[in-house]
Parts: structure tokens; C-alpha cells; sequence
């Protein structure tokens, strides 16, 4: 008796073409080379594609994306099941106990008010998830991944920080330090080695996403923004000495500055 297919849509059927393309006899050639590390920056890419179709509601692409970043999970799984280290059902079983143990209130007798005491039950869960592993000898803020984009690690590092009071007391302190900041940023600018520099440059940054956190802002979608205006912007410096006959290299400072500040016009005016 043959076995049944998985149906179309069955996770099965997905785990089982991994591990077709891993069999060290017929599978894919490129991706029996793979190992965790080479897939981590796949990983990370998929995790942005996803980002990028919500941002620009794309859902036929958020659809093929998210299954793109499916595929990274599947072929994780494979390799440590490969190595003994777990498999997908595994995977599964340990995120579906860590959304109910976070979830008291829907799956146990905890009651929360609204979607700000859900948040502060979530973070006083996770806050005794760590206690339990700093009995490990693990310290406050190691659990933070270190390759997460330098801003989003940034606010989480604060936000750890702050959890045990080490923090500014309001958003004025942080423009405060932001001035403080870049005036030393200055300072090494004109005489220290460049390695200074970096160092205060990265001072600012930090201090300009505390102010981000105190303002509950997130700098990674501020910074989002800012980069489509610039393009928006650019692309109508682009159009406007295109409409004249000539190309970019052809147009002086003052003819792009120009340009520009009439998009930045047309756009306050809402054209």
C-alpha cells in the first residue's frame, strides 16, 4: 500500500520536499552545502522581503514572501534534524508552549485590562523567563540577539535597561545628551583618529534612538520614511532635468537644490 501524498497546503508537504533536496544521494547539490550559517543570511533577507510587501501592501508578494520565510524555518529544522538537535515538530511544540505560557489570560485564569496590560503581562512573563535563565550564569541584556539591525538593538537594549530603572528620566534629558553628543562628535571630527570618530558617531545614533524610545517612535520605520521621501525627492530632480533635455551629471548644485525644494513644496502643499 503506497502512502498518500500530503494534500496541497499540508505542511508535510513542504517538510518532505527539504528533505528530498537534502538527501545526500539525489538531493540538490547547492543545498546539501548549506549549513546554518549560510542560511542565516537568507534567513535575515527573507524577514525583510516579508517587511517590505506589508509596507507597500504587496499581499500577492506578502503571500510568496511569507512562504519564502516558511521555507527558512523547514530548512533549520532539517539540518538539526539532520544533526540530532531537534526537528520541525519540535519547533512547533516549543512556540505553541511559549504562547500559552504568555497568553494567561486567554488560556489560563488571569485577567488583563486592555491591550497595554496584555503588554505588561508579556514583558513580566518574559522578565521571569530570563530570571529562570540567569540561574545559568546568563547576564541581563545577553539574550539580546547581537545581530539584530544596530537601532532595533539599540532600543532593546534600553528597554532591558530601563526595566531595572537604568534609564533617563524624560525624552528632555535625551536632547540634552543628544547636544552633549554631537558637539564631541564634532570635536573628534576635527582632530581625534577616525576610530574616535566612529566611536562618537555611534554615541549619537544611540543616544538618537533613546530619544526615539522616550517618544515611542521606532527609529528603523522613522529612518524608512525618511529614505522614501529622499528618493521621492531625488526622483523629482530626476524628472525635472529630464524634462529639460539633459541628464544629471549635467545640472549644477543649485539647479538640483532648487528642484528639490519645489518638491518639498508641492508635497506640504499636498500636489
Amino acid at each position: 500500500m503506497t502512502e498518500k501524498a500530503p494534500a496541497p497546503g499540508d505542511i508535510a508537504r513542504l517538510l518532505e520536499i527539504m528533505r528530498k533536496l537534502r538527501d545526500p544521494e539525489t538531493g540538490c547539490p547547492w543545498d546539501l552545502e548549506q549549513d546554518f550559517a549560510t542560511i542565516a543570511p537568507y534567513t535575515i533577507e527573507e524577514a525583510y522581503e516579508v517587511a517590505s510587501a506589508i509596507e507597500t501592501r504587496d499581499y500577492p508578494a506578502l503571500k510568496d514572501e511569507l512562504g519564502d520565510l516558511l521555507l527558512q524555518v523547514v530548512f533549520h529544522a532539517q539540518m538539526a534534524s539532520e544533526q540530532n538537535l531537534f526537528a520541525f515538530a519540535d519547533v512547533v511544540e516549543a512556540i505553541c508552549a511559549k504562547m500559552i505560557r504568555r497568553h494567561p489570560h486567554v488560556f489560563g485564569t488571569s485577567e488583563v485590562a486592555g491591550a497595554s496590560g496584555v503588554s505588561r503581562a508579556w514583558e513580566e512573563i518574559k522578565r521571569q523567563e530570563r530570571a529562570q535563565k540567569s540561574g545559568r550564569g546568563t547576564g541581563l541584556l545577553d539574550d539580546i540577539p547581537a545581530a539584530l539591525p544596530a537601532l532595533m538593538r539599540a532600543i532593546k537594549l534600553q528597554n532591558r535597561a530601563a526595566e531595572v530603572g537604568f534609564d533617563w528620566p524624560n525624552a528632555m534629558h535625551v536632547t540634552d545628551k543628544i547636544v552633549e553628543e554631537s558637539r564631541e562628535l564634532a570635536e573628534a571630527a576635527e582632530s581625534l583618529p577616525r576610530e574616535k570618530v566612529v566611536e562618537e558617531f555611534g554615541d549619537l545614533l544611540f543616544a538618537m534612538a533613546n530619544l526615539a524610545r522616550h517618544l515611542k517612535l521606532d527609529p528603523e520605520d522613522a529612518l524608512r520614511r525618511a529614505n522614501a521621501k529622499f528618493v521621492r525627492r531625488f526622483g523629482a530632480i530626476e524628472a525635472g532635468i529630464q524634462a529639460q533635455g539633459r541628464s544629471l551629471p549635467d545640472a549644477s548644485l543649485a539647479e538640483m537644490e532648487a528642484l528639490w525644494d519645489e518638491a518639498k513644496r508641492r508635497e506640504k502643499a499636498g500636489q
